[in-house]
């Protein structure tokens, strides 16, 4: 019998702050809807991440949680199972500690990770809170959607790509991508958890990991993706009547 493929939540206690903790259960259950035994593996903030797991899954968080976060992280574990091959889903604060500086609500910045070739500080304008909306550029995934609130504006160096191609909301704060993918690292600032509202993009992840997949009775995911497409087609249709004005006669 097959090992179970093994799905690494991290620090979920201080990871998880918008629910990303779903991601994990998304992975793991998709895998057993196709008969492919799975399991996930709660990593504890005081314990070491396995580097023995076959995927790993990083969440949201305050800027108390970050520096948590990465001050444990940076026993190398992590890195050395990216190194192996292992792939890794991050989301906001997940996604700014895997790249080479982000900074703290105080503005000092800190070293990250450095699996991503992107720096983190902060964006010109307000805090970035609403829908996202993009066009994936990993392959069979399409468009994405989720929420996003977070602060930072994150500039991706030459190593790394966009996620996604931004169509409605901020993403990294240069109003053309969100998130980032290199090598087996993809990150983005969807929350919503963002693989229940996006499947394909589960499905992607789930590749690398495994090969094909049988395909999957994904009705309610996409009732709710149509959902939340009509949300943001009606939300800009509310800004731009707020925002126009008849011309004034002459």
């Amino acid at each position: 019998m097959a090992d179970p493929v093994r799905i690494a939540l991290v620090y979920p206690t201080v990871l998880g702050t918008y629910g990303d903790g779903g991601n994990a259960t998304v992975l793991t259950q998709r895998l057993r809807w196709r008969g492919i035994d799975a399991e996930t593996i709660d990593v504890g903030i005081d314990h070491s991440v396995p580097e023995q797991a076959d995927l790993y899954v990083l969440g949201g968080g305050e800027d108390s949680a970050q520096t948590l976060a990465v001050n444990r992280l940076g026993d190398g574990a992590l890195n050395r199972a990216v190194d192996a091959g292992k792939t890794v889903f991050a989301v906001c604060a997940g996604f700014q500690i895997l790249g080479e500086t982000f900074l703290d609500g105080a503005g000092a910045v800190h070293p990250g990770l450095g699996l991503i070739d992107c720096r983190t500080d902060r964006l010109d304008g307000p805090r970035a809170v609403g829908e996202l909306l993009g066009d994936s550029a990993l392959d069979g995934v399409g468009t994405v959607t989720g929420y996003e609130n977070h602060g930072g504006r994150t500039v991706l160096g030459p190593d790394a790509t966009p996620f996604a191609t931004v169509r409605s909301g901020i993403g990294n704060g240069d109003a053309a991508g969100d998130g980032a993918i290199q090598g087996n690292v993809v990150a983005t600032y969807l929350h919503g958890p963002a693989l229940a509202r996006n499947p394909e993009l589960a499905d992607a992840l789930l590749r690398r990991v495994v090969g094909e997949l049988d395909p999957l009775d994904d009705a309610e995911e996409l009732e709710l993706r149509r959902e939340r497409f009509a949300a943001i087609t009606r939300a800009k249709v509310t800004r731009w009547r707020r925002q126009w004005r008849p011309p004034a006669r002459q």
